[in-house]
């Protein structure tokens, strides 16, 4: 039973006590005067009786009249009038008449009077006793009425108290709940701080919780700054802040390597007349040149949802994940670098670009080969220029694509397959789903992913990510014994509330599966939808199911806004995983993500693994478990 029920049926007991206890009292003391009135009542009535028929001529005749009149004129219960012999001269009995008081109270509380008695006489001759009981109808009304009136009165005084009682228990409720809400949060990995309540004992509770939750925060901060200057020494380069080449390359080669790849279009970009402008400015203003030409690739970075790096000397490069829009950023991006390095580079061509579409399975040297080439080819026409390596296939009819998909979800077109999650000592924690539709006129099933950008386009992913998640609660259901399900959701999903309604619904209708679900949303989402993912996790967590990170790191910077959400797990990016083993600055980050992570009621996993060097990398840095190509099934 809860306090507060406690509390509310202590104060209704004492209550309910005291009340009785006075009602009680006040009865008895009312029963207790009436009967003494009556037996006093009894006494002279007798006396006066009797004193009456001793001055007259007392013989049967009279004391029969005096007594029957007496009666008839008063209420009286009995009038007896005996001689010294015991032999009755007269006697008068009230009939029994209908009382308006209840009978089980008139049992209950009973008028004990004592009859009055008294010696009828003539001189010294003693002619008789009188015995004479009054009516106690008139009593029992009236103690029946004064107990009503106090019931009312008890009753309305009881009725105020619980008001008030309640008016406390309410303030005390309202900070206490606060203060019970954020321990609850606490214990979910989230750190929010409360207003202080006034009552005093909860008042220095509430200070404490907040002083905890403020120090938790700070540490949380002071670990996050530490551990973004870890990533940045790694991975970026000192002077223009971009990424640097080793963590380009790593990028671009979990882009068209890996199974979750979309595509893309690589940008190749040269800052043109590079040795000319160093003569002539000298490196501090060539510096300061270059940081410009930064400072424009990464603006541009971010509205494309681009990685931006420098992996030469004057050479930048730009990773798009959506291929159908490059040539629009490319164009952007020229401008932009025209406009700005103006001042330093006069009327002449300010850069260069070449641009080339990824595509699964491609050759990274090939690749950058030929994007090269195109980039040389901007440059030999001598004038700010973009061109575009050989090899672009044909752009698909999206409208007719996005027909396909819906029709495929229609008619249940769809599968599931899935790849094992292990700990680090090769035991199963989940398996990541992978779906795939059967397109009417495909020759083969084709993963979701290849269809993100018509998904996004068309507003499906919703569609398809509720496919993806039946789909997972139906094998959850049918095989009790399976560990768990991974089921990635797209950004366009987790801020639509249609599909969190209908995700809930599924949930809440297959509970012991949803225990066993993961759902895993890409850290860029949540970073840039922070207030609709901690709805949705909030959500979400309390069906049961578990909610993570995955991509994760490419915006540590933000994670400090991710302490109280409650997260379960992460997934850290593979890019960060390839070649950890010789890479000493990116081992000590990640150790160190790990370390924060776990401290937050984390676990923390690696994805695209693909060789036992980097399990064991892994295995130093602290982390729960990882997946990728040298994840095998377990036996």
């Amino acid at each position: 039973m809860s306090m507060y029920r406690q509390m509310w049926l202590a104060i209704i007991l004492s209550t309910l006590l005291a009340l009785l206890g006075g009602l009680l009292a006040s009865t008895l003391n009312a029963r207790s005067y009436l009967t003494e009135q009556l037996s006093a009542k009894n006494t002279d009535n007798a006396t006066a009786l009797a004193l009456a028929l001793s001055q007259q001529r007392a013989d049967a005749v009279m004391v029969e009249l005096t007594v029957s009149a007496l009666f008839d004129s008063g209420h009286y219960a009995l009038i007896r009038v005996v001689d010294p012999l015991g032999k009755t001269i007269v006697e008068r009995v009230a009939p029994a008449t209908a009382r308006t008081v209840p009978a089980w109270f008139v049992q209950a509380l009973p008028l004990n009077a004592t009859p009055g008695q008294a010696q009828i006489s003539s001189g010294w001759t003693q002619l008789g006793t009188l015995t004479l009981v009054s009516d106690s109808h008139f009593a029992y009304l009236a103690l029946w009425k004064s107990v009503v009136q106090l019931v009312v009165a008890l009753g309305l005084s009881g009725l105020l108290g619980g008001f008030l009682g309640a008016m406390i228990l309410r303030r005390l409720r309202e900070p206490l709940q606060r203060v019970i809400k954020q321990a609850s949060d606490i214990s979910e990995r989230r750190f929010v701080l409360i207003d202080v309540p006034e009552v005093p004992e909860l008042r220095q509770l509430a200070l404490a919780m907040n002083s905890t939750v403020t120090r938790l925060k700070t540490m949380f901060a002071e670990e996050a700054q530490r551990l973004e200057v870890l990533r940045t020494s790694a991975n970026y380069d000192p002077l223009t802040g971009l990424a640097n080449r080793t963590f380009f390359l790593t990028q671009l080669l979990d882009s068209i390597d890996t199974e979750d790849t979309t595509g893309g279009t690589l940008l190749l970009v040269r800052l043109a007349n590079y040795s000319l402008h160093h003569q002539r400015l000298g490196t501090p203003a060539v510096n300061e040149l270059l940081k410009t030409f930064a400072a424009v690739l990464d603006q541009h970075a971010a509205q494309a949802h681009a990685v931006a790096a420098r992996i030469g000397e004057s050479d930048f490069a730009l990773l798009v994940p959506d291929p159908t829009g490059a040539h629009d950023v490319a164009s952007k991006l020229l401008a932009a670098l025209v406009e700005a390095s103006a001042p330093l580079t006069g009327s002449g061509p300010a850069a260069y670009i070449g641009m080339g579409k990824l595509q699964h399975g491609q050759d990274m040297a090939g690749l950058m080969a030929q994007v090269s080439g195109a980039m040389v080819a901007a440059e030999a026409t001598g004038d700010n220029a973009i061109r575009e390596a050989d090899g672009e296939t044909p752009a698909e009819d999206d409208q007719k694509t996005a027909d396909l998909i819906r029709h495929a979800l229609a008619n249940g077109q769809v599968r599931q397959l899935s790849f094992p999650v292990l700990d680090l000592k090769g035991h199963l924690v989940h398996r990541d789903c992978i779906t795939e539709l059967m397109l009417d006129g495909a020759p083969d099933w084709q993963p979701t992913r290849h269809f993100r950008q018509i998904g996004e386009a068309f507003q499906l992913m919703p569609l398809m990510d509720l496919s993806a998640i039946r789909l997972a609660l139906g094998k959850l259901g049918n095989k009790p014994g399976l560990a768990g399900l991974a089921v990635s959701l797209s950004a366009l999903s987790v801020s639509e509330k249609d599909f969190r309604s209908h995700l809930l619904d599924l949930l809440r209708g297959n509970q012991e599966a949803a225990r066993r679900l993961w759902l895993e949303v890409p850290e860029a989402t949540a970073v840039q939808h922070l207030d609709s993912f901690r709805e949705f996790v909030a959500d979400v967590r309390k069906t049961g199911s578990r909610v993570g990170l995955g991509h994760f790191g490419r915006h540590f910077s933000q994670v400090d806004a991710l302490h109280d959400l409650g997260l379960d797990f992460l997934k850290v990016d593979s890019s960060f995983v390839r070649g950890l083993q010789h890479s000493t600055a990116n081992q000590l980050f990640l150790k160190s993500v790990a370390s924060v992570a776990h401290k937050m009621g984390m676990q923390v996993y690696a994805d695209g693994v693909i060789d036992r060097a980097e399990l064991a990398a892994l295995e130093g840095a602290g982390f729960d478990g990882a997946s990728g190509p040298a994840v095998k099934e377990p036996t």
